[in-house]
């Protein structure tokens, strides 16, 4: 069945967000302050293991770095961008309209719930290659896996930020549904190098949302998307980043 990747990493999200939501219950307030930072700094670490992934290579049996330039030139074109289309306002407001429909307006931790956790589960390479494998050949595999992880970091965030944290299961639906749908459009287009570069960007993204898990809000995340297509369309500029 196509399109059954998706229906279930919504769906680990959502089963995330019920258990986290009855064990936020059982922490006091400071308790969950410690598993905010908590969820931050492993979110930081995964995103670490990611970029290194990207930028880290063995040459002559030393280890070497690379793709700086990628880096830079992704997040500074695509963060002034992002500025430029007002894409944290957007999401902001998204999740204030969330916030009211679902009865929610006295949760004041709800909005920046509903974005850390979107862009934690929703920025990476494993849910735009995992909706292109369950759209052209049926294999939900990867995005399974996917749903086993969001679930983990799902019940966590709820749990110390509450509900706002289960609403990210609506971008997820959107973007791999979405992919799934135009998977033979996009397909052509994920080249080896260009997931490669996405997962780079991706990860380095993820790593400014455990930052502001940690250190309270600090970075526009949103405003930083556009570095995610680019890295994308840099893949097919002939020149070794």
């Amino acid at each position: 069945m196509t399109g059954l990747g998706t229906i279930i990493n919504s769906a680990a999200i959502l089963a995330g967000g019920i258990v986290g939501h009855f064990a936020g219950r059982l922490f006091k307030e400071e308790q969950q302050d410690s598993l905010t930072k908590a969820c931050g700094v492993s979110v930081l670490f995964i995103a670490v293991a990611g970029a290194m992934q990207g930028m880290l290579r063995i040459e002559s049996g030393a280890l070497a770095g690379g793709r700086s330039m990628l880096v830079v030139l992704c997040l500074t074109i695509g963060t002034f961008l992002g500025e430029l289309i007002g894409i944290e306002r957007g999401f902001e407001r998204f999740g204030e309209w969330l916030k009211k429909k679902s009865g929610n307006s006295g949760d004041a931790l709800f909005v920046d719930a509903f974005v850390s956790a979107s862009f934690t589960v929703c920025i990476g390479a494993m849910a735009i290659v995992g909706a292109i494998q369950d759209g052209l050949l049926g294999d939900y595999t990867t995005l399974a896996v996917k749903s086993v992880l969001d679930f983990i970091i799902v019940v966590v965030m709820t749990s110390s930020m509450g509900k706002g944290a289960v609403f990210s299961a609506i971008p997820v639906f959107i973007l791999e549904g979405g992919v799934t749908l135009l998977s033979k459009v996009i397909a052509p287009v994920m080249t080896d190098l260009a997931i490669s570069y996405l997962s780079l960007i991706g990860s380095i993204l993820i790593f400014c949302v455990g930052i502001n898990l940690v250190w309270g809000k600090k970075l526009k995340v949103a405003n930083m998307l556009p570095a995610v297509i680019l890295a994308v369309l840099a893949s097919y500029i002939p020149w070794n980043f």
